[in-house]
């Protein structure tokens, strides 16, 4: 039996005080979560046992050569195992059932010791239903299915047993959680500027190279669940435990992230538990002929936007299968977290749709909170620390539930990072439908320091969502037609190009030093990619033009890609030496709306912003708390960023000790238009 923790408000409380009136739901909330853990422990042999379903669901091996399949599908009243091992015949390999609903066959080994069943054969479950229906599936924890588009857009299952001679082994150590984590968003599959899906060994070559010389010290990796429309961007998945046949092999994974360990990289998996493919014959849905065997049955079931399937998250084996789920990428891949996509989706019966959220405390804690999902979130996150104590979870969440950030053991959802999802549409909005002179310095640090207090968030100024067909990135709304034209050091410096470098920079370090407590980078961005993403599809005639990261253009030393690509490293590894993002929230002390100047310290650096369109300050005064003389640690007008030079970084400040904006000492800087500087004391 576990250790029963007495629910105790105390830090709660301390944390907000306005949680007081909501406290019966939240200890509720903590009691079916306790109760959850309990069962396990009671019945299954703990988190260590109950977790790793997949080493017998499935198909498994035993030391003679046996393979073991067996398969929960209770509605089904005769099973047959059939593959290419045995010619399709669906009589040779019966499964008998227990009283749980699940099936078994043991396949004997050849004469020579070998398994009957091929490595990286084809594999299916085929069974009767109560209606004499025949239907066939994929094994639901099948580890590898491939797709032949000329043959089928369905998958096929395939037994993935290679000899150990061709069996990856890991040899490096996971690096220790990161004290400030610096999070490279990437996709494997349009991670080459060429018309066709990347691949795991391309990335491992070309890809963790580059992210590594950035300063970025994780990775997270998205679409790697299986997924048969590449245009879904991973998010419509099949197969659960099957990483994408695409890119690779699982060996080729396994080797990608093992590289990415031995240059101190973190690899987080973008896990997609909020919801599923509706596919029948090679996903989960209608699996043993029921509505409802992995997923709530009619329209509880159902997403009505994303079009998809929704888990059952009271259900003991499905929570078997998710739970082990994450196991299985943490201790067969050796990944070292998670983002949990879509929890918004997962904490509300209305899951998001046509729902805005207000703040208003009831919206968290009334009958619209899914207390089933919650649970799920909290099993799923005391499960992943439990294990693996430098584990790291971030949550995708748009509501701003309260506690998502605090450990489960104080009554909260036990994420370690929220996503700051404001941010990202503020700098849209601004860009979309605001002059420069009229950006308000007030709202914009409003935006980036409204976090709630003692929950970690990680900060960005666009991610993939950002960048999808119907929007586009950051730089292309800076700088639109003129990087056709423009982005070469051999024609002329255009306002347009020019203010487009400028804030390209500012935003960035603005984000990765104000935001919060963590940042994130989506890949191409940090050089300015232009235009936007968009898979190949039948809208787009199957074009992989916008499916693809140009490196090409950054790699050119004549295009001004490569000034955008120097800053954000610089950006990086002076954090890196700082400390800033592990450091307590920054100090502002000063929001100018006419000089349009922003003025804060964080991790003992100085930091001075001038998003003024035209007005440069000579001698511009700035409070500094600690006294001393100052030096320019990054100016981002700097020559290799594409600036003009105008600051002399060979300056010092010497401070005054006179109070000014709300600090002891101030000094005075040059801050020329559309810059940022960073000053530490010498």
């Amino acid at each position: 039996m576990p250790e029963h923790t007495a629910f105790d408000p105390t830090h709660i409380l301390g944390l907000d005080g306005y949680l007081k009136p909501f406290l019966p739901a939240i200890e509720r909330r903590y009691a079916r979560f306790q109760q959850w853990k309990d069962t396990i422990f009671q019945h299954e042999g703990g988190y260590e046992k109950f977790t790793k379903g997949y080493e017998v669901m499935g198909l498994t091996m035993k030391d003679d050569g046996t393979v073991v399949y067996r398969e929960w599908a209770p509605n089904a009243t005769e099973a047959n195992l059939i593959g290419e091992f045995n010619e399709w015949n669906r009589s040779t390999y019966p499964l008998s059932k227990n009283q749980y609903g699940v099936w078994e066959v043991e396949v004997p080994p050849k004469a020579n010791g070998q398994p009957a069943i091929p490595h990286d054969s084809k594999v299916k479950i085929s069974m009767i239903l109560p209606s004499g229906t025949r239907i066939e599936r994929l094994p639901a924890w099948i580890q590898r299915v491939t797709q032949d588009l000329a043959y089928s857009p369905a998958y096929e299952s395939r037994f993935w047993n290679p000899p150990a001679s061709e069996r990856y082994q890991f040899k490096n150590p996971r690096p220790p959680q990161p004290q400030s984590l610096r999070i490279y968003e990437a996709h494997v599959g349009i991670s080459t500027p060429e018309l066709r899906v990347g691949t795991y060994k391309e990335f491992t070559q070309n890809m963790l190279p580059r992210i590594h010389k950035l300063g970025y010290n994780a990775i997270q990796l998205m679409a790697i669940m299986e997924h048969p429309y590449y245009a879904s961007f991973g998010y419509q998945v099949t197969s659960f435990f099957a990483a994408s046949s695409r890119y690779g092999t699982p060996e080729d994974l396994r080797e990608l992230i093992d590289t990415a360990h031995g240059m101190g990289l973190t690899v987080l998996l973008d896990v997609v538990h909020s919801h599923a493919s509706k596919n029948v014959l090679d996903g989960l849905n209608a699996f043993d002929g029921t509505d409802h065997l992995y997923f709530h049955e009619g329209s509880k079931g159902r997403h009505e936007l994303w079009d998809s399937r929704l888990f059952n998250y009271g259900s003991h084996e499905v929570l078997r299968f998710l739970l082990s789920n994450l196991r299985f990428y943490m201790e067969e891949y050796q990944f070292d977290g998670f983002r949990f996509d879509g929890v918004t989706s997962m904490m509300y019966l209305h899951h998001g749709i046509g729902t805005g959220f207000s703040g208003n405390y009831e919206e968290y804690y009334g009958p619209s909170a899914d207390e089933e999902a919650i649970v799920y979130l909290m099993l799923a996150n005391d499960v992943v620390h439990t294990l693996y104590p430098s584990a790291i979870t971030i949550a995708e969440d748009v509501s701003g539930m309260p506690l998502l950030c605090v450990p489960v053991k104080q009554g909260g959802m036990g994420f370690d990072y929220r996503l700051a999802m404001a941010i990202p549409d503020t700098w849209i909005k601004l860009l979309k439908h605001k002059s420069d002179e009229d950006w308000n310095m007030g709202d914009l640090v409003h935006t980036l320091t409204n976090r709630r207090h003692g929950e970690k968030s990680v900060a960005y100024a666009e991610s993939h969502d950002q960048a999808l067909v119907g929007d586009k990135t950051i730089a292309f709304w800076l700088m639109d037609k003129e990087m056709y034209s423009n982005m070469s050091d051999l024609s002329a410096m255009t306002h347009v190009i020019s203010r487009g470098l400028a804030l390209h920079k500012m935003i960035r370090l603005l984000v990765h030093s104000l935001g919060g407590e963590g940042y994130l980078n989506f890949e191409g961005n940090e050089f300015g990619h232009p235009e936007w993403l968009d898979f190949p599809r039948e809208g787009n005639n199957n074009s992989f033009h916008h499916a693809r990261r140009q490196f090409n253009l950054v790699d050119d030393e004549l295009l001004r890609y490569k000034y955008l690509n120097n800053f954000d490293a610089a950006m990086n590894h002076l954090e890196e030496r700082y400390g800033w993002l592990s450091s307590p929230q920054a100090y502002v002390s000063l929001k100018h709306e006419g000089d349009k100047v922003i003025v804060y310290e964080r991790a003992g650096l100085l930091f001075v912003f001038n998003f003024h369109p035209t007005k440069s300050f000579t001698d511009y005064r700035v409070g500094v708390d600690i006294p001393g003389e100052y030096s320019i640690l990054l100016s981002s007008d700097e020559k290799r960023f594409g600036g003009f030079e105008n600051v002399s970084l060979e300056s010092k400040y010497s401070t005054t000790a006179m109070e000014w904006n709300g600090r002891k000492n101030w000094l005075q800087v040059y801050i020329p238009s559309r810059t940022c500087l960073v000053l530490g004391k010498m």
